[in-house]
C-alpha cells in the first residue's frame, strides 16, 4: 500500500446505554447526517421491542444484541482470479468486520420491510434476529452455504 493505515477513531457512547456499539449502528442507520434522527429511530425500534418481547429476563438491549450476534457471519465468499477463471474462496471475517456486515444487513433488510415506520421495521427485524429467523439471518445463512458450496477452492487462498 502507498498510504499508511488510517488511525481508528473513537467513538463516543450514545447518552441512553452509555455503549459504543448503539453508537456504530446509530452511525449505519444514519441517512445525510441526521444522527439525532437516526438516534431517534433506534430508540424507538428499542421501545417497541421492549413492549414486544416475550423474554422478561432478558433487557431490549440485550435482545438487539443477540439479534446482531445472530445476523454476523463467520465466514465469507471473496473472488479472487486464478488463470483465466474466477474463483469464489470461502474466507475467515475479521471481528470487526464481522458487527459491521451484521449491523448493515439488519439495517438493509429493515428497511426492505413493510411496516409504517422505520423504528416498527427495525423493531421487527430485530425480534425475528432474535428468534433466528427473519430476512437478515437468511442472508447469513446463505453466506455460509455459499462458503461450504466452494470450500474446494479454499486452497487458493490470498
Amino acid at each position: 500500500m502507498r498510504k499508511k493505515q488510517a488511525k481508528k477513531r473513537p467513538l463516543l457512547p450514545d447518552p441512553r446505554f452509555n455503549d459504543q456499539l448503539v453508537t456504530r449502528f446509530v452511525n449505519n442507520l444514519m441517512w445525510d447526517g441526521k444522527k439525532s434522527v437516526a438516534f431517534k429511530v433506534f430508540y424507538d425500534a428499542i421501545d417497541i421491542v421492549e413492549s414486544k418481547k416475550q423474554d422478561q429476563e432478558k433487557s431490549s438491549l440485550e435482545l438487539w444484541k443477540d439479534a446482531l450476534s445472530n445476523v454476523m457471519p463467520h465466514v465469507e465468499v471473496r473472488s479472487r482470479r486464478v488463470g483465466g477463471a474466477t474463483f469464489q474462496i470461502p474466507m475467515p471475517i475479521r471481528p470487526d468486520r464481522k458487527i459491521s456486515i451484521a449491523m448493515k444487513w439488519l439495517i438493509l433488510y429493515a428497511r426492505k420491510r413493510n411496516d409504517k415506520s422505520m423504528a416498527s421495521k427495525l423493531a421487527s427485524e430485530v425480534l425475528a434476529a432474535a428468534k433466528e429467523e427473519g430476512a437478515a439471518v437468511k442472508k447469513r445463512m446463505d453466506t455460509h452455504k455459499m462458503a461450504e458450496a466452494n470450500k474446494a477452492f479454499s486452497h487458493f487462498k490470498f
